[in-house]
């Protein structure tokens, strides 16, 4: 069955879209902890990060570094911090997350809920800062 992911790069389930190429994908969680917070996947679905080719890994780190400097441009903070779980979803994904203080970390915290507009106009934001 696919997953969440694989229909975003699909194009059946829509995204807000900040960096694409023809490997790897960014887009806006639609639940962030901080406004900002960009997910980076794979478009080849891969459950556990270490178990991609190395090259793949490689390149997936080099994406999210660029997506992280356009990130910090978009959205000023101290930090754009990064966290791999993968317990939500069997597919590959690295967080990126603007972060002025540790607890915007804090995947236990309730998540934000901004709206289809909101969710754009940071995208927009983003895009722009490539």
């Amino acid at each position: 069955m696919k997953t969440i992911f694989a229909k975003i790069i699909d194009g059946e389930i829509p995204a807000h879209k900040v960096a694409e190429d023809e490997n790897y994908l960014a887009f806006l969680d639609v639940s962030p902890l901080v406004m900002g917070h960009v997910l980076v996947i794979p478009k080849t679905a891969v459950d556990y990060i270490f178990d991609m080719e190395d090259a793949d890994l490689s390149g997936l780190t080099l994406f999210a570094k660029k997506t992280a400097v356009a990130l910090k441009k978009a959205f000023p903070c101290k930090k754009v911090g990064v966290a791999v779980i993968g317990l939500e979803v069997p597919h590959t994904h690295i967080h990126l997350i603007p972060m002025n203080n540790v607890s915007d970390m804090n995947f236990a915290k309730e998540k934000l809920k901004p709206s289809q507009e909101e969710l754009a106009s940071a995208a927009e934001k983003i895009k722009a800062m490539f």
